[in-house]
């Protein structure tokens, strides 16, 4: 049964788990396919049961109650004989003693232990952040209390958002359901930049724009401005313009937390190194999610890859090896589905090539874009836009590393599917269901499936 073990000084257990998210639950849902009886316990400085972070937005924006927007349901951990210390942090880890201290003076020794502790978000330094106003959005507190400010006014409020990423946008749309004008502010170019090719970040904008939503590309903002109360009043960009504004969201990204692993034995780079099997340098220990540099298939080279899908792949494979069984991380990469401001989108992998050693074949009519990457005949990215339903079987390609250049027109065709495939190929896929397939894709953000589904 799951319990807050707070109560007590010290435990032994055989499994420690440092994060409640994505990466943890796969992890403990694999242990417990190998090891039905060794004991869990999840350890998360947020005080919730693990929820979908990709749905903070429809909390904010729809009012979403937390049982709408949960990764598993509430009994997932009695279910499974996972205890939980839950509103508590662990603020330091004795590697070669195998125990970590948390803040309420609780110590708990591991035998096994997984490091999915997260991101933080980017806060760049500016004047003006100890003003009334400004906010994160990368967790369900951060949407609490954007929520909690917005109920204090009885008027129409302005914010800017700093920042033209996913997070950008996901709290673009949650504000704009709460009736607020919205300026983003983005330093590069055109908004979606790393995930997005320059026709579909284009048409990303155009939507935006036509919910209403101001962009301001290739700026930045300088300060944080403030009325006499210290409420944020406006921000001043490096043009030397000013945009009035009631609240500021910073959106710029997140950087792995490290700080767990600071000056001992656990290699780092941008992140946390880990192996195939996704555990560190340090033996025993494994990491998944946000903080780790794990297998990209692109690249062939470990990365940082902050995605809610290779998160809870990395966990499952970091689980099944901490139980003892043999399993391969059979490696990620960059990967976003989403829908904002009723706009289908899919990316994956390399969507703009470096080099002219890139093949690209692609489609747009009629609101749809469809855009496929290859390399030496085998898939390197993909972007979908407006009819995402083969996104999917795309994917699958890619990260089977087929090769498709016998075929490769046929992609984006509009009644590209399995039939499409050579017929061995076809015979291959067809093992798994077509729905399958997509499913890998396709709803990764929607409430109705997100119970089941960094």
């Amino acid at each position: 049964m799951a319990k807050d073990r707070k109560s007590k000084k010290s435990v032994t257990i055989e499994y420690l788990i440092i994060g409640n998210s994505a990466g943890g639950i796969g992890a403990a849902e694999a242990i417990r396919e190998v090891d039905a009886t060794g004991a869990i316990i999840i350890v998360s400085d947020e005080p919730y049961p693990v929820y979908s972070r990709p749905l903070i937005s429809k909390h904010l924006g729809k009012g979403y109650p937390l049982d709408k927007i949960l990764y598993r349901p509430r009994d997932f951990y009695d279910d499974n004989y996972i205890e939980t210390i839950l509103g508590d942090r662990v603020t330091g880890i004795d590697f070669d003693g195998h125990t970590a201290g948390l803040e309420s003076g609780n110590t708990i020794t591991w035998n096994k232990l997984l490091l999915a502790p997260g991101g933080k978000p980017i806060v760049p330094r500016m004047d003006g952040l100890e003003h009334e106003g400004i906010f994160t959005f990368s967790n369900l507190d951060d949407a609490k209390k954007i929520g909690d400010y917005l109920d204090r006014f009885s008027r129409k409020i302005s914010a800017v958002i700093i920042g033209g990423g996913l997070i950008g946008i996901s709290a673009a749309e949650a504000l704009t359901a709460r009736g607020v004008n919205i300026t983003i502010v983005e330093m590069k170019d055109r908004v979606l930049n790393t995930i997005l090719d320059e026709e579909a970040s284009a048409m990303e904008a155009a939507a935006l724009k036509e919910a209403g939503i101001n962009i301001a590309t290739e700026n930045t903002v300088v300060k944080i401005n403030s009325i006499m109360s210290g409420q944020v009043s406006s921000v001043s960009l490096d043009s030397g313009e000013q945009i009035p504004c009631d609240m500021v969201v910073m959106a710029i990204g997140v950087q792995p937390r490290l700080e767990l692993v600071a000056d001992s034995a656990v290699v780092t780079d941008r992140g946390i190194i880990v192996n195939r099997q996704m555990e560190t340098s340090v033996h025993g220990v494994y990491a998944c999610g946000d903080a780790v540099q794990a297998y990209d298939f692109i690249y062939g080279e470990n990365r940082l890859t902050p995605v809610w899908p290779n998160a809870y792949l990395g966990g499952r494979t970091a689980g099944l090896n901490m139980a003892g069984a043999t399993a391969e991380y059979p490696g990620g990469t960059a990967l976003n589905s989403m829908n904002y401001f009723g706009m289908d989108v899919v990316s994956a992998g390399v969507t703009v090539p470096p080099d002219d050693s890139y093949d690209v074949v692609s489609e747009r009519k009629n609101g749809v874009y469809k855009k496929v990457v290859t390399k030496d005949g085998i898939i390197t990215g993909m972007v979908f836009i407006g009819d995402i339903e083969m996104s999917g079987i795309i994917y699958n390609l890619m990260k089977d590393r087929e090769n498709v250049d016998s075929f490769r027109e046929v992609l984006v065709a509009d009644d590209f599917g399995l039939i499409s495939l050579p017929d061995e190929l076809r015979k291959q896929k067809m093992a798994v269901p077509e729905s399958l397939l997509a499913g890998a894709i396709t709803g990764i953000e929607s409430p109705e499936q997100e119970v089941g589904a960094d």
